[in-house]
C-alpha cells in the first residue's frame, strides 16, 4: 500500500481514531489467534458466526455486517491491512477529527457488506452463474479503501509512495487504479470480494460529497441539541402570549418578545419576536 511521511520511513502518528482502529482490529485478530491454539474446533465454528456470510445475515445474523471487519485471516493479509489502515486513517486524521474518520471507516465498511449483499440478492433471483460462489467478507479492505477514495477526492493531487518501489503516484489516480483493478476481477472468480471494495469505494466517496466535515457523531448531537432548543423557544413563547391574555384580562395591554422580555410599544423596537 502507498507510504506516507517526511522521512523515507517515516509513519503518521499514532493517536485518536488510527489507534482505536488498528488496535481493536489487533486485539480482534490475537483473541482468534490465541482460541485457535487453545479451542481448534470451536474457533472453526466461531469464526463463521462472525464473518459476513449474505445468507446467514438474511437468516437473523444482523450483527455480522459490523463485525466481519475484525475478523482477520492470515498474519500477512492482517498486516498489509493494519499498515493500509494506520497510513490512510492518519493522514486523513491530520485535516479531520476522529469522530469524521471513524465515520468514514464505518460507512465504508457497512457499504461493503451491503454491495455484498446486494450481489448475493441478483445471484438468488437472476442467475447465480452470473454472480459466481459466496465467499464470507473478512477484514477491513472495505473500510481502507473507502479511506483511499476518500483521500483521492480530497485531496487527489497529495503525492504517495507505492511501496517497495520508489514511486510517486497522485491519491486519484491510486484509487483510481485499485478501482480499475477491482472492476476487472468481476470477470473472474472473485467477483464477490470486487464487488464488495467498489461498493466500499463508493461509499466512502458519498460520504464525502453527503456527510458533515465534523462526522455523523457531531451532526447527530447538533441536530438533537437544535431540536430542544427550539422546542424550548416554543414553550417560552407560548407562555408568553398565554401572559398577555391574562394581562388583558386584568385591563392591561402587555407584549413580550420571544425570550419573555417586555416590549415598549412607545418605541420602534417591535419585532423582536421570533
Amino acid at each position: 500500500m502507498a507510504r506516507l511521511g517526511s522521512g523515507p520511513l517515516a509513519l503518521p502518528d499514532f493517536t485518536g481514531a488510527t489507534r482505536r482502529l488498528i488496535l481493536v482490529n489487533l486485539a480482534a485478530y490475537f483473541v482468534l489467534l490465541l482460541l485457535n491454539l487453545a479451542w481448534p474446533s470451536g474457533t472453526a465454528q466461531l469464526i463463521p458466526a462472525f464473518w459476513f456470510d449474505p445468507a446467514v445475515f438474511l437468516h437473523g445474523a444482523l450483527w455480522q455486517p459490523l463485525t466481519y471487519s475484525f475478523v482477520h485471516m492470515g498474519i500477512l493479509r492482517t498486516l498489509l491491512e493494519l499498515l493500509s489502515l494506520w497510513f490512510l486513517s492518519g493522514f486523513l486524521e491530520g485535516f479531520h477529527n476522529s469522530n469524521w474518520v471513524l465515520s468514514l471507516y464505518a460507512v465504508s465498511v457497512l457499504g461493503t457488506a451491503l454491495a455484498a449483499l446486494a450481489l448475493y440478492a441478483i445471484g438468488a433471483t437472476v442467475a447465480a452463474s452470473l454472480v459466481g460462489p459466496t465467499v464470507p467478507l473478512t477484514g477491513s479492505f472495505g473500510g481502507i479503501f473507502g479511506m483511499l477514495v476518500a483521500i483521492g477526492v480530497l485531496y487527489g493531487d497529495v503525492q504517495f509512495m507505492l511501496f517497495p518501489l520508489p514511486i510517486g503516484i497522485k491519491a486519484r489516480y491510486l484509487a483510481i487504479i485499485y478501482a480499475l483493478v477491482a472492476f476487472a476481477t468481476l470477470f473472474g472468480e472473485g467477483r464477490m470480494i470486487a464487488f464488495s471494495m467498489l461498493g466500499g469505494g463508493l461509499a466512502g466517496m458519498l460520504f464525502v460529497r453527503m456527510a458533515p466535515r465534523r462526522g455523523m457523531t457531531f451532526a447527530f448531537s447538533e441536530s438533537w441539541y437544535g431540536l430542544r432548543n427550539r422546542y424550548y423557544r416554543w414553550k417560552r413563547r407560548r407562555a408568553a402570549r398565554k401572559f398577555e391574555v391574562y394581562m388583558r384580562r386584568q385591563g392591561r395591554n402587555v407584549r413580550l418578545d420571544g425570550q419573555g422580555r417586555l416590549i415598549d410599544e412607545d418605541s420602534d423596537d417591535k419585532k423582536r419576536w421570533n
